[in-house]
């Protein structure tokens, strides 16, 4: 058997079945039960003719001719036994011969005409099925007593039957009727259920065929399926972004490494004629190809920091920010050989990513160091936390560098976070201009914000804040 292939059949089909069960189990009982009571109340009926009939025979001695003729005044024993329940009436006489015949005549047996010579008032012959001119009957025959003869009561239920008959198939119709619209009001339902479903299937399928993430995404309502598509414009917008960045990346990487891989590329020609160049030109050649091999160095782990840095695997948990800070200002002292200072003030503990926090307070250090080549002033690093004691609570924490170097001019301020970036000033320094770019990316992945600006009195204050 063929499986449904879509939720839309599977929902009309589910809801036709379960509409057509409960409607096939509502009208079965509901005609049972109605067929139950026709049938009772029938039978009840005759039951209290033939014994309304007993107690007339037996209380008066009645003869066959009080059957016979209907009374005028229709008070006689015959209307008495019709009135009630529309009942068909012959009466026999002695040895069982008809007096009376019934409308129509009613069949008459050897233990009916036994029960008519029977002395005894009241016998009663019952007959639950009796065909009666192509009709079914019920007979009960009383004895008057005294072998006067019987009194023949018949009902005819092929007419009830024939009714809960035209019941039943009005039942079945009615249970098709029922189950077709609920077919009909299913499919419709499931329509207007899996259309967004639909959409947003088509809008994946598209993505996946095309491998274009700008892909309008369909988002209405605020139910399963409208949170569903929110989400999955969300996350096309983020793969959108990461394929956007991981393409910048790609592309200035490739524009930074040209140059030293150039540089690196000619000073390698020159090796083959290093036995023609005079000494202080085979130490310069030599400098230069261990100065360019260190700084591709510094580049290449500098762009594996940064897409590691995009790719947010390592775990957030709770931390002191301080601890970090310090952690760095030990390595930038060691490094640098310059005088490092560190005051913290206020709660530091944050929701973050360790490593990734310290290399962003590592790099804020070292670059301070870089810009303030033959400084005297220590490199102060402050950190301000929050005021008091806050029980854990998250929030912002701010961190800053301050150096006495030439400082950074306005037009380099807003453009010093950005990647390869480098001042006029700075391109003879070592370096390779990501170091910046990411903090930016650390800062903005824990809801914070970098900034740089003038120091008063000279030098610049460049930091960044969390909001974790």
């Amino acid at each position: 058997m063929r499986r449904l292939s879509s939720l839309r059949a599977v929902f009309t089909v589910s809801f036709a079945a379960v509409a057509a069960a409960v409607t096939v189990l509502v009208g079965f009982l509901s005609y049972d039960a109605a067929a139950r009571l026709v049938r009772v109340d029938q039978q009840t009926v005759f039951a209290e003719v033939v014994q309304d009939l007993r107690d007339q025979v037996r209380e008066h001695p009645l003869q066959p001719q009080d059957f016979a003729v209907s009374d005028p005044d229709h008070d006689g024993p015959l209307d008495d036994i019709i009135r009630p329940s529309r009942t068909d009436v012959q009466v026999l006489g002695e040895g069982g011969g008809v007096v009376d015949r019934g409308t129509p005549p009613l069949p008459v047996d050897r233990h009916d005409r036994a029960v008519s010579e029977d002395a005894v008032a009241g016998k009663v012959e019952e007959h639950k099925d009796v065909d009666v001119a192509g009709d079914r009957y019920r007979l009960a025959t009383v004895s008057l007593g005294g072998g006067r003869g019987a009194v023949q009561v018949a009902q005819q239920f092929s007419d009830t039957e024939d009714l809960l008959r035209e019941l039943q198939q009005r039942t079945v119709l009615l249970v098709g009727a029922v189950v077709i619209a609920a077919g009909l009001f299913g499919w419709w339902l499931a329509r207007r259920i899996t259309r967004r479903l639909v959409r947003l299937a088509g809008a994946a399928e598209d993505v996946a065929r095309t491998g274009h993430l700008g892909i309008q995404v369909p988002v209405t309502g605020y139910d399963e399926v409208g949170r569903l598509g929110r989400s999955f414009d969300r996350m096309l917008g983020r793969l959108a972004q990461s394929e956007e960045d991981q393409r910048r990346l790609v592309q200035d990487a490739g524009h930074e490494l040209r140059t030293p891989l150039t540089s690196l590329r000619t000073n390698i020609s020159m090796l083959r004629r290093i036995d023609e160049l005079p000494p202080d030109a085979r130490e310069e050649l030599v400098a230069d190809l261990a100065l360019e091999s260190r700084e591709l160095t510094d580049l290449v782990n500098e762009l594996v920091a940064l897409a590691a840095g995009q790719s947010d695997t390592e775990p957030v948990r709770r931390l002191d920010l301080a601890e970090l800070a310090e952690d760095a200002v030990i390595v930038a002292r060691r490094r640098t050989g310059r005088e490092i200072t560190l005051d913290v003030t206020g709660d530091t503990t944050v929701d973050g990513r360790p490593t990734a926090l310290q290399r962003a307070v590592s790099n804020l250090v070292e670059n301070a160091a870089k810009f303030d080549r033959g400084g005297t002033a220590p490199i102060e690093v402050v950190l301000t936390g929050r005021p008091g004691e806050t029980g854990g609570r998250p929030g912002p924490v701010r961190v800053e560098v301050l150096d006495r170097g030439p400082g950074i001019g306005e037009d380099d301020l807003v453009r010093v976070f950005d990647r390869f970036y480098r001042a006029a000033d700075a391109r003879s320094l070592p370096g390779s201009g990501l170091g910046l770019s990411i903090v930016r990316e650390i800062a903005t992945a824990h809801g914070g914000t970098p900034f740089a600006h003038a120091r008063p009195g000279g030098g610049t204050v460049i930091g960044f804040t969390t909001d974790t």
